[in-house]
């Protein structure tokens, strides 16, 4: 029988690259492709474990999948700096008024 490629297994990887490449902004795009890649791997370890013996690119899945759980730490440790500087910079009163004037501006 001829082997197969698991399905996704290469946008798998690539995600996972692209989720530790998004921790750069700000975090959230490294969220959303690190989210992404865990789902997609998740499927295909399961397509994969039904039967073994007729797909190859797992270990393109497991790489993805580590990489995507290393892109969603150090994305969420990015968003989390990022609130830090932005509150510790402007302060809760400086968070307010930057709201209040958001609100004037585009609310009315």
């Amino acid at each position: 029988m001829e082997k197969r490629e698991l399905p996704n297994s290469t946008l798998i990887l690539v995600f996972g690259i692209l989720s530790i490449l998004g921790c750069c902004c700000y975090g959230v795009a490294g969220i959303i492709f690190g989210i992404i890649a865990l789902v997609m791997a998740k499927r295909a370890v399961e397509i994969y474990n039904a039967d073994p013996e007729i797909y190859t690119g797992y270990q393109n899945v497991k790489t993805g999948r580590i990489l995507a759980i290393i892109g969603l730490v150090l994305s969420g440790l990015s968003m989390i700096s990022t609130i830090i500087a932005i509150i510790s910079y402007g302060g809760l009163e400086g968070i307010q008024e930057m709201q209040e004037e958001i609100l004037r501006e585009y609310g009315g």
